[in-house]
């Protein structure tokens, strides 16, 4: 399932590995208080956390949540009445064994913050092994970028040297050429591709 995201306060995250589950809806507000807890999508963190976490001094972590280990409803609901955009709404506490990563958002310096239970070894940007260093998910983000463009650049070369090669056989040849490069090209992309993210059965 589609990971959930969730920025909180260290110390409430230290609070709630101590008793079992996070209960804090946003910053400075509880579940009590709000009815839920606010989280976001992969694409949404990074601006809930510039809009309302910018002028926060405390140290900040990041929860990756797995929402098939959560007990509790999710509901897409808009932010506020009238707005376009959903956000997740977690309706009920949040188990700290449903948090399976938690990355920290005070820089390079600061040290990995353990959560409940780690997973096993997975494809790259899952939940790292027990001891292993946690990464940032702004690394891990820009890492999946960076290699989804080479694949199409190989794409587009395998695409251009079946161009190059068919020219010498006049018009049709060009045209078979290309289509033959960017078969191959497509070919050796997605290979690679199901091989970077290949999971082990039974993972």
């Amino acid at each position: 399932m589609t990971p959930l995201f969730h920025i909180a306060l260290r110390s409430d995250w230290e609070k709630a590995r101590r008793t079992g589950a996070y209960t804090t809806s946003t910053l400075g507000r509880t579940l009590a208080e709000v009815g839920f807890i606010h989280a976001s999508r992969a694409d949404q963190w990074t601006e809930v956390r510039a809009q309302f976490y910018a002028d926060v001094t405390e140290p900040l972590v990041l929860l990756r949540i797995d929402p098939a280990l959560l007990d509790v409803p999710v509901v897409e609901e808009p932010a506020a009445p009238g707005a376009t955009e959903t956000f997740p709404h977690i309706y009920g506490r949040l188990p700290v064994t449903a948090v399976v990563q938690v990355i920290p958002l005070d820089g390079a310096a600061a040290s990995p913050v353990p959560a409940a239970r780690p997973g096993p070894a997975s494809p790259p940007g899952a939940p790292a092994a027990p001891g292993a260093p946690q990464e940032s998910f702004t690394r891990i983000y820009f890492r999946e970028v960076f290699f989804n463009l080479a694949l199409v650049c190989a794409t587009l070369a395998a695409c251009a040297a079946g161009l190059v090669i068919g020219r010498s056989a006049g018009e049709t040849g060009t045209v078979v050429g290309a289509l033959v490069g960017l078969a191959l090209g497509v070919a050796l992309g997605v290979a690679l591709y199901r091989r970077r993210h290949h999971r082990p059965a039974g993972a």
